[in-house]
């Protein structure tokens, strides 16, 4: 049995008052339970982390044994100590340097020191690395998935999925299943290396695709889409709690649970514009999205041609200028 961080705790003169810059910080909202006054407030982060805030008599008096480090995720270090400056924080020491390396030393409006360094984004873009895929990517996915095959009507479920044999429906069964099979091989305490999970997996039909996860028909659309969107929750989980040391079989090699989150983002967007031909409307992901998950599982692929267009090209389902279509493909599997 362990214990559970549940909520950082920080002494202060107001409460309340503090709380509303650090509700401010994270752009978030003051408990609705806490009113000015109150000698605690309550301010749930983004990331999960509560900061609670309690009113003592006694002053801050010496340097915090214990601080913040923020990372922002929408703009830069530099835009983020502005940003932060104007809502009342003050800069106590600048160890920022050119490469994206170093912080921001701050302090909130009582004294309290927090650190500011480079987000993800911006230290690759710095240091010329590339950025991983991660649990948000694969939420992000599933969830434009979801909002764009729900405009398709209902009787045009059982129409083929672009140039698959299978039908729309059958397709977004088959993208449910990849989901809730890269999430469950990761579940066991000693993942296998050698074999998939035993499942047992069977056809709806003659020619349709093997699966372990069928929505019932009667359900319809709405519930066939539920479906997908568990089963993209559930491989989210796994990959924010699994050990990134993690390793577990896959067809095409073994694979960590980033591979797992890029392969369910691939299976994601590309089954997604399968099922999503003949809309009256295009459908094309972020490009972002689809670089991350191309510099994943495609290494080698063009780095100098539109992402999702690569995307495509990659998996076999369209061309690219000066470049055939792929008749057999397979992604990276290992970690890179």
């Amino acid at each position: 049995m362990t214990s559970l961080v549940h909520h950082v705790t920080i002494d202060c003169a107001d409460a309340y008052r503090l709380a509303g810059f650090w509700a401010d910080v994270f752009g978030v909202s003051i408990s609705d339970e806490d009113a000015p006054g109150d000698p605690e407030a309550l301010v749930e982060t983004p990331g999960g982390a509560a900061l609670l805030f309690i009113a003592v008599p006694e002053a801050k008096s010496i340097k915090n044994r214990l601080h913040l480090d923020l990372m922002p995720d929408d703009r830069t270090r530099d835009e983020e100590v502005e940003r932060l400056l104007a809502l009342g924080a003050t800069l106590v020491a600048d160890h920022r340097r050119p490469n994206g390396r170093g912080w921001a030393t701050m302090a909130d409006p009582e004294g309290n020191e927090f650190c500011v360094e480079c987000g993800a984004a911006e230290r690759a873009a710095l240091s010329g690395t590339r950025l991983p895929v991660t649990a948000d990517d694969v939420t992000t996915a599933v969830r434009l998935a979801v909002d764009a095959l729900g405009e398709i009507p209902a009787d045009d479920w059982t129409t083929p999925a672009g140039s698959l044999e299978w039908t729309r429906w059958e397709t977004a069964e088959h993208m449910s299943d990849d989901l809730f099979s890269y999430a469950a091989r990761m579940g066991p305490r000693e993942p296998s290396l050698d074999g998939g999970m035993p499942y047992r997996v069977s056809s709806a039909r003659a020619g349709g695709p093997a699966t372990a996860i069928f929505a019932a028909r009667e359900a319809g659309p709405r519930g066939l889409l539920r479906t997908l969107e568990a089963s993209g929750a559930l491989l989210a989980a796994m990959v924010r709690t699994a050990s990134p040391d993690l390793r577990c079989h896959h067809a095409y090699g073994i694979s960590d649970p980033e591979g797992f989150a890029a392969m369910g983002v691939v299976e994601t967007l590309v089954h997604t514009h399968d099922v999503a031909q003949g809309l009256s409307r295009s459908w094309t992901p972020p490009a972002d999205l689809c670089d991350r998950a191309l510099a994943r599982l495609f290494p080698e692929a063009p780095a100098d041609e539109d992402r999702w267009a690569v995307l495509l090209w990659a998996t076999g389902r369209a061309e690219l200028p000066g470049r055939g279509r792929v008749a057999q493909w397979k992604w990276h599997s290992a970690p890179l």
